[in-house]
């Protein structure tokens, strides 16, 4: 019996060493996942705190766009002269080369070749002689390098055949500049129009508008129509336009668009900014304008190839036109946009819902802007004309907005008629200015049994028939009163 008392006992000792080690042991785990958790914790801090974002994602949360640059090299036979220490074509590929390789280590670019004039001798003339060479692709550099090496001058110069093919060279891209590079040393030869192939595509949005560098005669003249021209005299402006070119494709610029109150300073903000291409008339943007930490406005990243119209969306809108853009700089452009705030009130201080007021500018017929009664807008400064849409509508003209102050608008405190039908039927409503009837509203003539309106203080007539009634003696009339902030229901029962 004391044996077994022993080994019971002896028994609980072991469990309860047992239990205690695995306490232990779970405490250790939890210690080691509250470790980890910490870690974890950190390390997104981090993230967030340095900004270390997937390559290629701009700060504002957007992708930064893939920049395309299609090199569209004139091979034609006229490239195999002598120009400065070599032939033209040799100069180019040369010079071309040493621009690529400073191009190896781009993040968001791609690369392209197209050439033309390099398959077919002439004569005789072929004027289809162009062809893609080296498809978009990243680290393309060596194909590019390697197509160009191994070309012999030879062909004709078909430059707007070789443009219009371009669609086909730019693969569809949500987020893609597509930039076209013409090198050549001569003029179009086969009766295209180089000019109006460049305008199509860059009204459609294909690209953007393309550079031309051209080699040892000035085709400004020429040229000025297709694109932004170079002139390649020599060597060294050969090297200094295709610097100039990609810096102008490369280097980032930013803008700050300066909303600017009556006073001059930036202080307007909150509001949508679209940027239209001032050629094509496509938009590119849009950005609600802010103030940052500092309360300037906000710095936007934006193509500096293209010359923008901008569209402030205040009421009524303002526009800036024809903004260019310094490459590779921060650009500012000051916008006037002062506002002031509009709102309603009434005699009584009570707050209307649903009562639309028409705005217009003073002494002009377009609406520029529907406001609910209970609603505070904010406007360009200036005079309005506002209409009350209650019955009858209230005119209250030369409402003046002036920078930062809230203009408010006060009417007589209205009632509401609710006006019941017990059947469908034709009526209207009328207001009793002394011994007539000025007509105001018609009772919808559909299933909807109850209408309520808004009345301005006075006394009202309606006059109903039903609507299947074959007899006008049907029809039915009364008369009713309205008071301010009264609440009036009045029932049409067929007679």
């Amino acid at each position: 019996m004391k044996r077994l008392e022993t080994i019971k006992k002896n028994s609980e000792k072991r469990n309860a060493k047992s239990e205690k080690r695995n306490a232990k042991s779970e405490k250790r785990k939890v210690k080691s996942e509250k470790r980890i958790s910490s870690i974890v914790l950190i390390l997104a801090f981090l993230f967030i705190s340095v900004g270390v974002f997937p390559q290629g994602v701009k700060e504002q949360g957007k992708m930064k766009p893939t920049t395309r640059i299609l090199f569209v090299f004139d091979a034609s036979k006229s490239m195999y002269g002598r120009w400065q220490s070599d032939t033209k074509f040799g100069l180019a590929v040369k010079l071309f080369s040493n621009i690529l390789d400073s191009l190896r280590n781009q993040t968001n670019l791609e690369l392209a070749l197209r050439m033309y004039g390099n398959q077919k001798q002439i004569p005789p003339q072929d004027c289809n002689d162009t062809r893609l060479e080296v498809p978009f692709g990243k680290d393309n550099v060596k194909k590019i390098k390697n197509a160009l090496q191994a070309t012999i001058p030879k062909g004709t110069t078909p430059i707007a055949f070789a443009l219009s093919q371009a669609p086909k060279d730019f693969p569809p891209c949500d987020n893609c500049r597509n930039v076209v590079i013409l090198i050549t040393d001569g003029l179009e030869e086969c009766g295209g129009d180089p000019c109006a192939v460049s305008l199509e595509l860059q009204k459609k949005g294909i690209m953007l508008k393309p550079f031309i560098i051209g080699i040892g005669k000035n085709f400004k003249n020429q040229f000025d129509c297709v694109g932004t021209y170079f002139d390649a005299a020599n060597e060294k402006e050969f090297r200094n336009a295709l610097n100039v070119i990609i810096s102008r494709t490369l280097n980032p610029t930013s803008i700050q668009v300066n909303l600017l109150d009556v006073y001059g300073k930036p202080t307007e903000t909150n509001v949508n900014m679209t940027f239209y291409d001032n050629f094509s008339g496509l938009i590119k943007y849009n950005f609600i304008h802010c103030l940052n930490a500092k309360g300037l406005p906000d710095t936007l990243d934006i193509d500096p190839l293209m010359t923008y119209n901008i569209v402030v969306h205040t009421i009524p809108p303002v526009h800036k036109d024809t903004v260019k853009l310094t490459s590779g700089k921060h650009n500012i452009v000051g916008i006037d946009a002062p506002q002031g705030y509009l709102s309603f009130k009434t005699s009584g201080n009570s707050s209307l819902k649903y009562l639309p007021c028409i705005i217009r500018k003073k002494g002009a017929h377009e609406t520029i802007n529907v406001q609910q009664f209970d609603q505070i807008e904010k406007y360009i400064i200036g005079s309005y004309d506002v209409e009350v849409l209650c019955m009858p509508r209230l005119i209250v003209k030369d409402v003046e907005i002036t920078q930062n102050h809230t203009t408010s608008v006060e009417i007589p405190l209205p009632g509401i008629a609710v006006i019941q039908k017990s059947t469908n039927g034709y009526g209207s409503l009328y207001l009793e200015d002394k011994r007539n009837l000025v007509w105001l509203y018609n009772l919808r003539d559909n299933q909807q049994q109850q209408e309520t309106l808004y009345l301005q203080p006075g006394t009202y007539r309606v006059v109903f028939r039903p609507k299947y009634s074959n007899e006008a003696s049907y029809t039915t009339e009364k008369t009713f009163k309205i008071e301010p902030g009264q609440t009036l229901t009045l029932k049409l029962n067929p007679s």
